[in-house]
């Protein structure tokens, strides 16, 4: 039985560029890797089998559309192995569609856990490739801390940081469809006059700003760089978020943004402290089902030590 825990993500930075051919965005993803963890238990089994715990577990298909299912076969088709059996657990913790990338962190979690089982020392390199094939969150959640991801997201660097930054995650009702929001995103723009296509709109680049603030640990650095241009596109398909993120806000946040897709809104703190005062806060107002305080960056997709 192998178990690998893997973390969720907040995008800092999420700069959008036009709509392509292919039907994807050009993106300028800072990927930051947080400690809210969902853990995925592999064991051997006849066929690839799922189960589920945790909030929000019965949201979460148990069918072969799964990415913690897809990417046992992805990696069983790649060595070659005919009849693949494992039963995979997914302990949930991540916010269901919540954009914080709970599914490709079980992906991701799913090709440490087969591969550990499964005896294949599979090189980490190709592992990354395995799971660009899956979505282009996957490979973030192997490599964890902190990284720029271009193209889709999916082609990682990693980036200097420096110390602990302490974040607070509000949780709403429901979910956000990525794809929704992206096409959101397009509608906004046509209707604001910019175009919506990869001719019209440029393609998008790290903030220097944001870059330095990571790299000198600096928190309100940080909250005076953090953007997503997604996040209109939230609000207008979900105008409630906009009284949560008043809320943090009114409780101290330094900043206050839409995580990723949405509908998960992220605050950043100045310390733990901050951190704390503001879940409470934001748990008292009403305005989300549940607010986390976490910390990070913290590490990609590891096996975890076995419990006694």
């Amino acid at each position: 039985m192998i178990t690998v825990r893997v973390p969720a993500k907040v995008n800092v930075q999420l700069g959008v560029g036009g709509l392509r051919a292919d039907g994807f965005h050009d993106l300028a993803n800072v990927f930051f890797a947080v400690g809210l963890f969902d853990e995925v238990t592999a064991e051997p089994a006849e066929g690839v089998t799922l189960s589920c715990t945790g909030p929000d577990a019965a949201s979460v298909p148990l069918d072969g559309t799964n990415l913690a299912a897809r990417a046992a076969r992805l990696l069983a088709a790649h060595h070659g192995l005919a009849d693949p059996g494992v039963h995979l657990h997914i302990a949930k913790a991540i916010p269901v569609a919540g954009g914080m990338a709970g599914g490709s962190a079980d992906g991701a979690a799913a090709l440490v856990a087969c591969d550990a089982l499964w005896g294949l020392d599979t090189p980490f390199e190709t592992l990354l490739e395995l799971a660009a094939e899956l979505g282009s969150d996957v490979p973030f959640a192997l490599l964890g801390g902190v990284a720029l991801g271009r193209g889709r997201g999916e082609i990682l660097d990693a980036l200097p940081v420096e110390g602990t930054f302490h974040w607070v995650f509000a949780v709403a009702d429901g979910g956000l469809s990525t794809p929704a929001v992206f096409r959101e995103c397009d509608r906004l723009r046509e209707e604001a006059g910019t175009g919506s296509s990869e001719a019209e709109v440029p393609t998008p680049d790290a903030d220097p700003a944001l870059l330095a603030a990571l790299a000198t640990g600096d928190p309100v650095a940080l909250a005076a760089a953090l953007a997503n241009d997604l996040q209109a596109a939230a609000l207008s398909l979900r105008p409630s978020l906009a009284d949560t993120l008043h809320a943090g806000t009114e409780a101290g946040a330094l900043a206050a943004l839409v995580s990723g897709s949405g509908p998960t809104c992220a605050f950043l703190a100045k310390d733990a402290e901050a951190a704390a005062a503001i879940a409470a806060a934001l748990t008292a107002s009403g305005t989300c089902r549940a607010a986390h305080a976490t910390y990070g960056p913290v590490p990609g997709a590891a096996v975890s030590a076995p419990r006694p």
